[in-house]
């Protein structure tokens, strides 16, 4: 079972099987589809009730890809995706939209996210607008309330986005993404463009948040110390797949995947003695193209700890230890059935 974590006694809120994104590559004057960019091809994963699940890999990876297509910003090329027991992959905009107020996102950049035409209270109370029925009265002090919740002073609800900080931006981003209750929100590296003396106020407003009202976070980063302090359990992506999935203090102790070892290796250490002791790993050349992966494995032509069956079999994602799952054959792999990709 993917949905094996600490929380053993909390329900499946999100349940991905099989989810694939690819954005086509048309080419030539007749525009022929000759190709995709497989941006995410076939993860599968659940996060719990009131757990956050951290995302991480480096940039193109398609975390983000993944994060919105799981609330179906996109509209998904394969796979199945259940929120509270319901199927949304393959749902119509009719059938998503009551749903909506379900599922939110808190997107990475405050400046861009956030309509400079529209005044604090507009952008917060527009969902509002858009589901509700609330009268004049009752949704001037929901908003109001929304602005208390997130730390903003309510004699700022009629200024502008460009009035404010960066910081200040993506509290109402935040807010904005409260205003209908949802159970599920994803942040899509919602501290990546604030400064440092910023990110750690955002992350505990995120924390105190979901104690609060019980919200269920998917947090896509790329700082793995930051999700390291938020985080109940960690997926790791490399090229459009989630190679190992563990106990944030699991993974951080004893990462199973060669791409982890090298992702954690580039962590500071906090103590100078152990920073001068540790051993970081360099992976050498570049990352493929999600428009043409190698076979086998996607990591198999970085991999430190590279074999002959890797650049031919495609490892399946298994559960090798409890609550831990991993794609590799250095995981006793080599002797399951697994499906191997076409030359070329």
């Amino acid at each position: 079972m993917l949905d094996a974590t600490p929380k053993a006694a909390a329900k499946t809120l999100v349940s991905v099987r099989g989810l694939k994104m690819y954005f086509p590559i048309h080419t030539g004057l007749l525009r022929r589809h000759t190709g995709d960019v497989k941006a995410v091809d076939d993860i599968s994963f659940d996060i719990l009730e009131g757990e956050t699940l951290g995302l991480v890999g480096e940039s193109g990876c398609g975390k983000s890809t993944a994060g919105r297509a799981l609330i179906r910003l996109y509209d998904i090329t394969g796979g199945s995706v259940k929120i509270n027991g319901v199927e949304i992959g393959q749902a119509e905009q009719s059938v998503l939209r009551p749903m909506r107020p379900t599922m939110q996102m808190v997107f990475q950049d405050p400046q861009a996210s956030l309509n400079p035409r529209m005044t604090l209270a507009s952008i917060i109370g527009e969902p509002l607008e858009e589901h509700t029925k609330l009268s004049k009265v009752e949704k001037l002090a929901r908003i109001y309330e929304l602005m208390d919740a997130v730390g903003l002073n309510r004699t700022f609800a009629n200024r502008y986005p460009h009035e404010f900080s960066g910081g200040q931006r993506q509290r109402i981003g935040i807010a904005r993404a409260l205003a209908l209750n949802p159970k599920f929100i994803v942040c899509d590296e919602p501290i990546a463009a604030l400064d440092v003396s910023i990110q750690a106020q955002v992350v505990n407003l995120l924390e105190e948040l979901q104690d609060r009202l019980g919200l269920t976070y998917l947090f896509i980063s790329h700082d793995l110390s930051m999700v390291r302090h938020i985080a109940d359990r960690v997926a790791v992506m490399y090229l459009g797949k989630v190679v190992e999935l563990s106990p944030r203090d699991e993974i951080y102790a004893d990462p199973l995947h060669p791409y982890t070892e090298a992702l954690l290796s580039a962590v500071p250490e906090p103590d100078p003695s152990l920073e001068n002791t540790r051993e970081r790993i360099i992976l050498k050349g570049d990352v493929p193209s999600p428009a043409n992966p190698p076979d086998g494995c996607n990591f198999c032509t970085r991999c430190p700890k590279v074999m002959d069956i890797c650049r031919k079999v495609e490892p399946q994602f298994i559960e090798v230890m409890p609550g831990r799952f991993v794609a590799c054959h250095l995981h006793g792999q080599t002797n399951q059935t697994t499906n191997q990709k076409p030359a070329g």
